[in-house]
């Protein structure tokens, strides 16, 4: 026994010391084992950290601190030799005056090593606060928590006269056969099964302790632990099992904090949202150890592990039935699989019915039919407004050639029939052929001057003044006439089709200007102010009233431009009386003449289909 600095050994009766070699007591000894061969070994940590091997009351053999690292526990194997658990948490094999360092995984000074056990095979046990260590013919394997031990934190281990390990931990005592600890070396990731599991229920107080031995098994066979307070005592012969299975209860039903009482096809209302099922198992001996596990099997794929909670909840379950099965297990951990068992159903709203989801279907479906036809018909009136811009196009380009290149054609056939007509007179013949050269001249440049029409635009980049202004001197080079162009305000970019109507109406309108009107002064106006203005003004003989309001029996030049005007919604006017000019105006709203300032692709792609969808709709009015 080490009790304050002394050593000392109980035998028949007395107690004798033992000193050491000088005669002065050896220290404050904390861990005492003995060999095979019963030499004494002890740890004393005092002022100097001593190894002593003492046989026969003698110390024999003395180690010092630079010799062997700092000791915690000291064990023995069945060969003779000392195993050492130390502070820094790692073994220590003394044998043959050489020792060897084992590191465990952890190897941390705030895991020592609390205890050590050496079983017959010569594996070594060492209990950390990160589980259990087994050290066996250089192989190490750690068992924690995580594989099924109660808790990390080992106090101590033991041996019972089964061969079945006990550990006495931080959370209690508890066993763990023989099987399943070679179970685990065998599959260092197998769980491994406690037998037997005592903690606070059971009335044990585990602590750690500074001194060795912190346990050991009587000659009877019961296990002693001790800590620096008290000795708590288990005997394994007298475990016995708790061998009945827990009745299990349901005893009630909580749904939107509305108590329900439990009976067969309980229904609940609509929209019920949380849902609460209490339920209890009746067992005497341990009642808080009793533990439970649930399934709602038309909610959890697997059972619920409740631990020794008695309250099952659940959220928002939809409409339907449902069938609730609770087990329970007494504190030896046998499970009442019979149970208990509740059924019951929440009735569904009008909107989680069936016929509702049929009606809502049936309401999609026809959604899909309607947009369906509505594409379709979005498609159609494109493509008719695409075949209606052709069509308006071979209109214009017919009207163009019928009031100009056909006339002049016409002229030019006159001309010949007249010289064909006449005697071989080679003078008229000549005359004629001039006139005849004179008319065709003019068919190529009325001719020239239709396709001018179409390119000019096209090929302008949004500057309309500059295309009126090549229309006003091709009318120079036909005859000699004053012309002059005017543009009020910053020239801004206009739409497409806007910009193409507004450029063939003022073309037309200097066109008959110049052929007309017999006018000496032309002027066009161009202002971009508010909206777009375009107005062409000439000093010639004017048109007949009725004329300017329909134009001229079976020409299309005036009727072209009334058109062309209605197109682009804008606003057409013609002043004129004979004698005193012709006035041309043209007003284009601003929200429909120019563009957005930030133009894409995409929105042009809009704009124009709005657009042909507005001509669609006018054409049809």
């Amino acid at each position: 026994m080490g009790t304050d600095r002394l050593l000392t050994v109980y035998d028949r009766g007395h107690f004798q010391r033992v000193n050491m070699p000088d005669g002065r007591s050896p220290g404050i000894v904390t861990a005492i084992t003995e060999d095979i061969e019963q030499n004494i070994w002890v740890y004393v940590s005092d002022r100097e950290r001593l190894l002593l091997r003492i046989h026969d009351l003698r110390v024999l053999d003395q180690f010092t601190a630079s010799q062997i690292p700092r000791a915690r526990v000291l064990a023995q194997d069945p060969q003779g030799e000392i195993w050492l658990g130390l502070f820094n948490g790692n073994l220590a094999h003394y044998r043959g005056a050489r020792l060897e360092v084992i590191p465990l995984t952890h190897s941390s000074v705030d895991s020592p090593v609390m205890s050590i056990f050496v079983d017959g095979d010569n594996s070594v046990w060492a209990a950390t606060r990160n589980g259990l260590f087994r050290w066996k013919e250089g192989r190490l394997q750690q068992l924690t928590a995580r594989l099924g031990l109660p808790c990390d934190e080992i106090l101590a281990i033991a041996e019972d006269s089964q061969k079945t390990l006990w550990l006495y931990a931080n959370c209690g005592a508890f066993a763990i056969s023989d099987s399943e600890l070679e179970r685990w070396w065998k599959m260092s990731d197998t769980t491994v099964r406690p037998r037997f599991v005592l903690d606070a229920l059971d009335g044990a107080q585990p602590s750690a302790t500074s001194f060795q031995p912190a346990v050991a098994k009587s000659r009877d066979g019961r296990l002693w632990f001790a800590n620096d307070t008290l000795a708590q005592i288990i005997d394994p012969a007298r475990l016995g099992k708790n061998a009945l299975a827990p009745p299990v209860h349901i005893e009630t039903l909580i749904a939107d904090r509305k108590s329900y009482p439990i009976h067969a096809n309980l229904q609940l209302p609509s929209l019920t949202r949380d849902i609460e099922v209490d339920y209890t198992a009746l067992s005497l001996v341990i009642p808080q150890r009793v533990r439970f596990r649930y399934k709602l099997d038309e909610r959890d794929a697997d059972w619920q592990d409740a631990g020794t909670r008695r309250q099952a909840f659940y959220n928002d379950l939809p409409p339907g039935s449902y069938h609730f099965r609770v087990t329970g297990s007494n504190n030896d951990g046998l499970w009442n699989e019979a149970g208990a068992s509740l059924s019951f159903s929440i009735a569904p709203a009008w909107y989680q019915t069936l016929w509702f989801r049929l009606l809502c279907a049936v309401l999609f479906l026809a959604s899909l039919s309607l947009f369906y036809r509505l594409r379709v018909r979005q498609i159609a009136a494109e493509m008719n407004t695409r075949f209606d811009e052709r069509l308006a196009e071979r209109t214009r380009l017919a009207r163009d050639f019928h009031d100009t290149l056909l006339q002049t054609i016409q002229g030019s056939k006159m001309v010949a029939d007249d010289a064909l007509d006449g005697d071989a007179d080679p003078i008229r013949m000549r005359s004629a052929l001039g006139r005849l050269s004179t008319w065709l001249g003019r068919a190529m440049d009325e001719g020239r001057s239709a396709l001018s029409s179409l390119r000019n635009s096209t090929i302008e980049r949004n500057d309309l003044a500059e295309a009126l202004r090549r229309a006003g001197e091709e009318c120079q080079f036909q005859r000699p006439i004053e012309f002059a162009l005017r543009v009020e305000g910053t020239g801004q970019d206009l739409h497409p089709i806007v910009r193409d109507e507004v450029y063939r109406l003022g073309y037309e309108a200097i066109r008959n200007a110049c052929i007309h009107s017999e006018a000496s002064q032309l002027t066009v106006e161009l202002s971009y102010i508010k909206d777009l203005i375009l107005r062409v003004r000439d000093n010639g003989k004017g048109i007949e009233p009725e004329v300017a309001a329909s134009g001229k029996s079976g020409h299309f030049g005036l009727l072209g431009m009334y058109e062309r005007a209605s197109r682009v919604r804008g606003k057409f006017t013609i002043a004129s009386s004979p004698g005193t000019g012709t006035d041309v105006e043209l007003v284009v709203p601003r929200s429909f003449a120019f563009q957005e300032p930030h133009y894409t692709r995409q929105d042009r792609s809009g704009q124009l289909r709005r657009f042909f969808r507005s001509l669609l709709t006018s054409r049809k009015r």
